[in-house]
């Protein structure tokens, strides 16, 4: 079928919306008419050229949401007419997803970045060409994707469609990080650096937890007013020092839980954390990581990533 996409042509060239040939899904599959696709920065890489095992030209785009129109042969519990978002791929095979921890799929990589369905294949073409499409098994910025159908989660007929593609990567990293890796009690107290999409997640999931307090801090003053109206009960620019004494202040020296962007927590690794659950949502970086494990090692810390204190 005909589809309209956009198409980045080359590394760090800009999108180009194209007409292009989508071929029908595969048994395990189901064809989604888009309806709206979160932007998020992993795209924006990709089209850069971060991901080295992503070819050109590529069709991004990692937050869909629409409708399914076709279901493959072997897909039974979603049909035509469901509204659906997409989530991230894992593979179903490895240990970890063997296990349920489908977050840490040890083919995440490829299936994510390559271009390809998990076969090899690429559903998108263009005069008989292949368009590497398949990225986070979607590709979402086109009038029309393929996805695994287990990828595929559906919603409620009556939910607001156009605005929950972000559920399938930025707000769901937030939020499982909160649910799934802290699981706070009640009363208990967390900071959150950054609040942009993924932070944002991670703080309504924290007020749904019933934390108290729940800090926000960054440098933009329009993102603290949206965090102050999600739930935080505390939100500060980052300021370093001054913010530093003014986090001591509210918690009476740290907190149980927090919830970090590596480039905005760094001058705050100086607070006495005591038996405090970090995690660390980023990109992990090679430059950051002696720092993060050597600030972590004498504060009892039980880091939620790649922490080898």
């Amino acid at each position: 079928m005909k589809i309209t996409a956009a198409v980045v042509p080359a590394r760090s060239a800009p999108f180009e919306i194209e007409t292009l040939d989508l071929a029908a899904p595969l048994a395990d599959e189901v064809l989604l008419r888009v309806v709206a696709s979160g932007m998020c920065h992993t795209d924006l890489h990709a089209r850069d050229g971060y991901f080295s095992n992503l070819s050109y030209p590529v069709v991004c785009g990692h937050e869909g949401a629409g409708i399914v129109e076709q279901v493959g042969a072997a897909v039974t519990d979603i049909a035509p007419g469901d509204p659906v978002v997409i989530s991230f791929p894992w593979c179903g095979e490895c240990g970890p997803c063997r296990t349920e921890r489908i977050a840490y799929c040890e083919r995440a990589r490829p299936l994510k970045s390559s271009g390809r369905r998990a076969d090899g294949s690429t559903p998108m073409t263009r005069n008989g060409e292949p368009v590497y499409s398949c990225f986070f098994q979607q590709s979402s910025f086109a009038s029309f994707a393929v996805a695994p159908a287990k990828d595929a989660v559906k919603i409620r007929r009556d939910a607001p469609i156009d605005m929950l593609g972000p559920l399938g990567c930025g707000l769901q990293t937030g939020a499982g990080a909160v649910f799934n890796v802290m699981q706070p009690a009640a009363g208990q107290s967390i900071m959150v650096y950054g609040v942009g999409g993924v932070g944002l997640g991670g703080l309504m999931a924290a007020r749904i937890a019933g934390c108290e307090p729940i800090i926000a801090v960054d440098r933009l003053p329009s993102r603290l007013t949206l965090a102050r109206e999600l739930g935080a009960t505390h939100t500060l620019e980052s300021r370093g020092a001054e913010t530093l004494a003014e986090i001591r202040k509210i918690t009476g020296g740290g907190t149980d839980f927090a919830l970090e962007r590596p480039r905005l927590c760094r001058p705050y690794f100086d607070l006495p954390w005591t038996d405090c659950e970090v995690s660390a949502l980023a990109f992990w970086s090679a430059a950051l990581a002696p720092a993060l494990r050597s600030a972590l090692r004498c504060r009892g810390c039980r880091a939620a990533g790649p922490c080898a204190a």
